[in-house]
């Protein structure tokens, strides 16, 4: 494992986060199925991608410097 990716990419991470977050709902007396649970981190991880797009842009946009 020697690829370096942003936090925001990782289906682990959000797997976590879906996972913390199912098990709060299901305290609550909710409960997310298996294939809900799945297309949840699908979403997560491609909103985090896309979120993720927009500050590298922004980011370059407002620079003070140029990339040299």
């Amino acid at each position: 494992m020697t690829d370096i990716k942003p936090w925001w990419q990782s289906r682990t991470l959000w797997g976590a986060i879906v996972t913390l977050g199912s098990a709060a709902l299901g305290l609550a007396g909710l409960d997310l199925g298996d294939a809900d649970r799945e297309a949840l981190i699908e979403l997560m991880t491609s909103l985090g991608a896309a979120i993720g797009g927009v500050i590298a842009i922004f980011g370059r946009i407002t620079a003070k410097n140029r990339i040299g």
